[in-house]
């Protein structure tokens, strides 16, 4: 069994274990709730390409510390390059292995796709809502880095002319090396799971997996540290923002009747105890 496999097996029965927590399934029909799906996720990618044009101060300013950081890494990227392409040898043939494939569309899909059919099944909404998630966001993402690599026309470095080389409209394999689809599909898949998570050594677990691939690409000298830095980034925008348009909009709503009890300390003059508010 691979090391994708294996990853693919433990996520799937840890989204599993919220199906014993969840409230008895609507009385819905697979076809019903398949329809229902397929909006959100269209809803999902339209909201992600629309959404720039609602930005405000804040949005504008958080861009403006994304440029910043960019510019910052872009000057150090051909020595990092040279440091990770040094690495390479040492790293075990697994990861790297791994870190390879699990960024392949293939793979991903296949991961992005069983989640919601395990949801579908199951008539689990926690679990359908996961997977729309991961469907809406990797093809947001897939469809800008694809179309970005074109129009960019970044040299690799494999192909020794510098970071600074670009044939921009260019359909040359190398020059497609910005931004990294890569990291894009592997951040993309473990951000958007490692949300379903409160338990933080889940979380930090899931996102270092998620980690193996756009490192994965510097070892192999494919990608200028800041092709995998601006991947990772969009992957986080744009998860983080569909996540909440399906939140906003209540498109799945199994959270909605849960009472939320907030615990406090309360210590006062002769008093001493545990409130919690609801």
């Amino acid at each position: 069994m691979t090391f994708a496999k294996i990853y693919i097996f433990v996520i799937s029965f840890l989204l599993c274990g919220s199906i014993i927590a969840q409230e008895a399934p609507k009385k819905e029909s697979t076809w019903s709730m398949l329809k229902y799906d397929g909006v959100s996720v269209f809803k999902g990618v339209k909201h992600a390409y629309t959404q720039p044009f609602k930005w405000k101060g804040k949005d504008f300013a958080t861009l403006g510390t994304i440029l910043v950081g960019t510019s910052i890494l872009y000057a150090i990227d051909e020595p990092a390059n040279e440091y990770f392409t040094k690495q390479e040898k040492d790293i075990p043939h697994i990861v790297k292995e791994f870190g390879f494939r699990f960024g392949k569309p293939l793979v991903n899909y296949g991961l992005t796709s069983g989640v919601y059919t395990l949801g579908l099944l199951t008539k689990n909404e926690k679990i359908r809502k996961t997977g729309v998630l991961l469907i809406a966001s990797a093809t947001a993402g897939g469809i800008i880095q694809t179309v970005s690599k074109t129009l960019v026309g970044r040299a690799r470095p494999t192909m020794n002319e510098g970071h600074d080389s670009f044939r921009f409209y260019s359909n040359e394999a190398g020059y497609h090396s910005f931004p990294s689809g890569h990291a894009i599909l592997s951040f993309t898949t473990a951000h958007a799971i490692a949300k379903q998570f409160k338990n933080p050594f889940i979380k930090g677990g899931i996102y270092a997996v998620g980690m193996i691939t756009p490192v994965s690409r510097l070892w192999a000298g494919a990608h200028w540290l800041t092709d995998v830095s601006l991947g990772i980034v969009l992957s986080v925008v744009i998860v983080d923002g569909i996540d909440n348009f399906l939140n906003k909009t209540e498109r799945y709503t199994y959270n909605k009747n849960k009472v939320s009890i907030k615990w406090n300390l309360k210590l006062t003059p002769g008093q001493l105890g545990i409130v919690g508010t609801f």
